[in-house]
């Protein structure tokens, strides 16, 4: 199993030019700790909760003693100062973000969340990003996923996954692909997420077992809380 297979391929993205109160107004709505900045189609950086925690507007700016400050680096200082006081996008992300590719496989993915400390990947394909992996679609892989199929298997399973997102991402009644996530193993499918309401999740078990080669279909789908957007993070829980 791989990236390709586990991510979430809706995306929230934001430029480099947005401002934070747009930014935090973004993550706040859509209820995710971090958002990719994208210029160009490229991913030139992300912006997380840690990244705004730190701001002058909340007087929770960074304060060191004099003492402290003396041995302290002037960069060191400056970076304080811009992730504090910056208006945009590009002054408080972070730029050097660690992607994985489509190909990149789960046990090597795990690996990097373990060692890097990190709750979210984004996927990338070429320098396109079309995903993002986060610990919570590891674990809908994990529940997904009983025995390894074998690798014919597995090539149908991709196939069958990117007709199920083709089928319910054009259909109208469709609210928010954000908030849903397909995982195919060894050709049933997986369907995890959260809908706004019985009619929505019938619809979707439905699409996803008229595809062919779907063998059954497991319907994992919770309902959110109403006047409130469900808390299932794209970009990391």
């Amino acid at each position: 199993m791989k990236a390709s297979e586990i991510m979430t391929p809706e995306v929230i993205t934001v430029s480099p030019d947005t401002s934070v109160a747009d930014l935090a107004r973004t993550m706040m709505e859509n209820r995710i700790s971090g958002v990719p900045v994208v210029q160009n189609g490229r991913l030139v950086g992300i912006v997380s909760e840690g990244d705004l925690l730190r701001r002058i507007e909340m007087g929770t700016e960074r304060r060191r003693s004099r003492w402290l400050e003396f041995f302290t680096s002037g960069a060191t200082l400056a970076e304080d100062y811009v992730k504090s006081h910056g208006k945009r996008a590009s002054d408080v992300m972070t730029e050097d973000v660690i992607t994985i590719d489509v190909d990149t496989p789960v046990p090597d993915i795990a690996d990097t969340m373990e060692s890097r400390h990190i709750k979210r990947l984004p996927v990338l394909q070429g320098e396109k990003l079309v995903g993002m992996v986060s610990r919570a679609n590891l674990i809908q892989a994990l529940a997904s996923r009983a025995t390894e199929p074998a690798k014919s298997s597995r090539i149908d399973d991709e196939a069958i996954r990117e007709a199920v997102w083709q089928e319910i991402s054009a259909q109208p009644w469709m609210s928010s692909l954000l908030h849903t996530n397909v995982i195919v193993s060894d050709g049933v499918v997986h369907l995890w997420g959260f809908v706004w309401n019985d009619e929505e999740r019938k619809a979707i078990v439905v699409a996803a077992r008229n595809i062919p080669g779907v063998k059954d279909v497991e319907d994992h789908l919770e309902f959110h809380i109403v006047g409130h957007p469900p808390i299932y993070n794209v970009i990391g829980v």
